[in-house]
């Protein structure tokens, strides 16, 4: 018996769309996160990009649970004393309603060059339109 290992370049990729509107923040990253990992596939291999692209519409109605939208903050340092900008969930969600999805996804990916890579395959909107209907997306699978 031989342990399998996945290529680079035998990698089959698919693309799926899926609706923010219908889930909470959270949980719907670590479903993202899982898919651009690749951990849905049997060909699953931790050092090589398995995964597929995800196209996440309607990111600006993500749900956020109890008091978040309020109370959840978003940190950005410029480098200087005094340079750490604080921005509620709120504020976030009205000026770029993409980073909110982005920085949870993020957080869940491995802190390593792989991470790079996999964050590009996310195509985050927070309208109703995309423009990839020519890769043909699938629906999200149910990874959970």
């Amino acid at each position: 018996m031989n342990t399998y290992s996945a290529k680079p370049g035998e990698v089959e990729r698919h693309w799926y769309v899926v609706d923010a509107s219908e889930f909470e923040l959270g949980r719907l990253a670590t479903r993202i996160a899982t898919v651009l990992r690749g951990k849905h596939k049997t060909v699953f291999t931790p050092h090589v990009d398995t995964g597929d692209f995800v196209i996440v519409v309607n990111a600006s109605k993500v749900k956020l649970t109890g008091r978040k939208l309020a109370q959840k903050n978003y940190y950005a340092y410029t480098g200087y004393a005094g340079g750490l900008k604080v921005t509620d969930a709120a504020t976030v969600r009205e000026k770029d309603p993409e980073r909110m999805l982005v920085h949870a996804v993020k957080g869940m990916l491995p802190k390593n060059r792989l991470s790079r890579e996999l964050i590009k395959k996310l195509k985050v909107y927070g309208g109703e339109d995309h423009p990839h209907v020519a890769q043909n997306p699938q629906p999200f699978p149910n990874v959970l």
